[in-house]
């Protein structure tokens, strides 16, 4: 198992602004800026935030957190969503209910979550 930061290094290739903050639990807040978005949704990019859980890579990234003010095209809000505060932070933002199929923290890592995170995006719903 590759330690966090250096994931958290691999993940910067694909993401240089990507920001990693560790809070005093343990955890650490990833966050991907300008992440884009494809038609159908309110915005062209957002900010995403996930969470390296305690025990990472033994436990698995779940969920993650968008800019507030998303909306679908129509005005709607999006699938499985609702707001909710980032654990050990003073933010609420949009919390987005999707969880990993497998998770197997001897092949994956922060960039294979990141795109867990993106195929999601994909899905205007």
């Amino acid at each position: 198992m590759i330690p966090l930061d250096a994931q958290f290094a691999v993940l910067r290739e694909a993401y240089p602004n990507a920001d990693l903050t560790k809070l005093p639990n343990g955890a650490a807040i990833i966050t991907l800026p300008d992440v884009p978005l494809p038609p159908g949704w309110s915005k062209q990019s957002l900010k995403v935030r996930f969470l390296a859980p305690i025990d990472y890579p033994m436990a698995t990234p779940d969920c993650f957190w968008v800019d507030a003010d998303l909306r679908l095209s129509n005005g709607g809000m999006p699938h499985a969503t609702n707001m909710q505060p980032i654990p050990d932070t003073n933010e609420s933002l949009l919390w987005v209910s999707w969880h990993v199929g497998k998770w197997n923290p001897n092949r994956d890592n922060l960039a294979t979550y990141a795109k867990v995170v993106e195929r999601r995006l994909k899905e205007v719903r």
